[in-house]
This record gives C-alpha cells, sequence and structure tokens, in this order.
C-alpha cells in the first residue's frame, strides 16, 4: 500500500529536507508552498495556509487524488515582518509580530490538523506531527517564538485525548539545530553555542518522522512531545555524514512537558 504524506512549508528549509527524506522512503509525498515548488520526486501544491478555503481544498486534492493521507507534518512558518534574527525584545518589536509567529506557526498547523484528522479518522490510521523546538522549554528568539512552540506541544497533547480510540496519534517534535543550506551559507562552525558538526539535517529530521510513522509502537507515543536526535539514537539514524546529532535536552534545562516528567 502507498503511504501518502503531507509536508507544509516544504519549499525550502526544514521542510524542503523532511520531504525529501520521505520520498527517497517511498512515500507519496505532497509539498504546501506559497509557490508551489518542493524537492524532486515530491508533488508541490500552491497554498497560502492564512486562506483556510485554500488549505481545505489542499486536502481536497490529495484524498481524492490517493484516496488516503498517512503522514500530516505541519511545518509552515512565516518570518515576521522586518525580521532581524530575533534580536530585539517584544516591546520594541511590532504587534503584528502575533499575525506571523501565531497566526502561521500556530493557527495554520491547527486548521491543517483538523482536515488531516478528518480523513485519518475515517481511515482508521495516520500520524499528525508539529514541527516545534526546544524553545517551549526555555527562552528562544522571542516570547511569540515560544508562546507558538508551547502551543503546539499542548495542542498535540489535547488532540490525542480526543483522537483515543481512532488509530490516528498527534505528536510534537522537539529539533535541535538545524543545518539549512542558509545556515551552512554563513561559514561559521556553531551558531548560538551549538556546533554546527553536531546539528541536524533536514533529511535527518524527515528520516525519523518515517521510522516514527512505521513504529509499531507510536500509538504510545500519542501527545506526547518527542526530541527528534533521541528518537533518530533510539532508531539508529544519522546524519547526511554518518554523525549522530546531539540532544539540547540539558542545554534547554530539561525535557519535554507533555508528558509530565512524572510519567
Amino acid at each position: 500500500m502507498t503511504r501518502v504524506a503531507l509536508v507544509t512549508g516544504g519549499s525550502r528549509g526544514v521542510g524542503f529536507g523532511i520531504a525529501r527524506a520521505l520520498v527517497d522512503d517511498g512515500w507519496t509525498t505532497y509539498v504546501t508552498s506559497r509557490h508551489g515548488t518542493g524537492p524532486d520526486g515530491a508533488l508541490p501544491l500552491e497554498c497560502d495556509h492564512t486562506d483556510d478555503a485554500a488549505v481545505a481544498g489542499v486536502f481536497e486534492q490529495i484524498t481524492s487524488a490517493q484516496g488516503r493521507l498517512d503522514l500530516l507534518v505541519n511545518n509552515a512558518w512565516a518570518s515576521p515582518k522586518g525580521f532581524g534574527g530575533f534580536s530585539d525584545p517584544f516591546w520594541k518589536r511590532p504587534v503584528d509580530d502575533w499575525d506571523t509567529l501565531i497566526g502561521v506557526g500556530l493557527r495554520a498547523h491547527y486548521v491543517a490538523s483538523v482536515h488531516a484528522a478528518r480523513a485519518m479518522t475515517a481511515q482508521g490510521s495516520g500520524l499528525i506531527a508539529n514541527i516545534s523546538s526546544f524553545g517551549s522549554r526555555g527562552h528562544l528568539h522571542s516570547v511569540l517564538y515560544g508562546m507558538s512552540k508551547t502551543a503546539l506541544d499542548k495542542m498535540a497533547a489535547d488532540m490525542a485525548a480526543e483522537l483515543n480510540g481512532t488509530g490516528v496519534t498527534a505528536v510534537s517534535l522537539w529539533l535541535g539545530l538545524i543545518r539549512t543550506e542558509l545556515l551552512l551559507s554563513l561559514g561559521v562552525d556553531e551558531f548560538a553555542g551549538f556546533s554546527l558538526k553536531r546539528a541536524e539535517d533536514p533529511e535527518f529530521v524527515g528520516r525519523v518522522i518515517s521510522r516514527l510513522a512505521a513504529d509499531p509502537a507510536l500509538p504510545d507515543h500519542n501527545g506526547h512531545t518527542l526530541i527528534t536526535a533521541e528518537l533518530g539514537a533510539r532508531y539508529g539514524i544519522v546524519n547526511n555524514d554518518g554523525t549522530p546529532p546531539d540532544s539540547h535536552r540539558a542545554a534547554f534545562g530539561g525535557g519535554p512537558l507533555f508528558p509530565p516528567a512524572a510519567e
């Protein structure tokens, strides 16, 4: 049976690498972007994730063509206007940063999850995976960035409660430093105190997601926030150059909030 995936925001960066890894692993992989582009082998769809009708159209197109959807990777993200590396404190930034970091970085994931859950619950299986970060645990980038990522983790936890018994799993994923083309182009050995040699390739994240989706123990993770570097170590997955990336758990003072540490 063909496995069908959708990666939102798959025209570049993390989403592009995730989609490329899924294609390489045999998934029929759709990607959305405002320009309708994606990696070779993927099926690109033009979509503005602030347009609910356009998002609904994407899911209708996929399910009409494929008859199913097995994986949604919520990755769509938009930089704030005048973005300058999150160097300014919140009171010096425009209030409409909310519209990108929350409106796209959170709301768009919720809308896509609604449509994915409708398709997946009908078929009795599927995985919804949110691309989150350690910014849920400690301050990273900005106030609104941290708010959006923490909300994604809580969203997965509460969706899991309502998906219980449907065969559908929702998780949130904490990625470490990612070796995107943009970051590598800077010619630095470390970024924000983390070594690029031990950072994660975007394709690494995609391989981890693909393996997680195939894990017989996937339902045990329903509602959990998972660290991709630690999943990679568990599954024996490494970067493109063979190096295992580091988990940033210790650097941010602990692990995920969902499930609680006492569980």
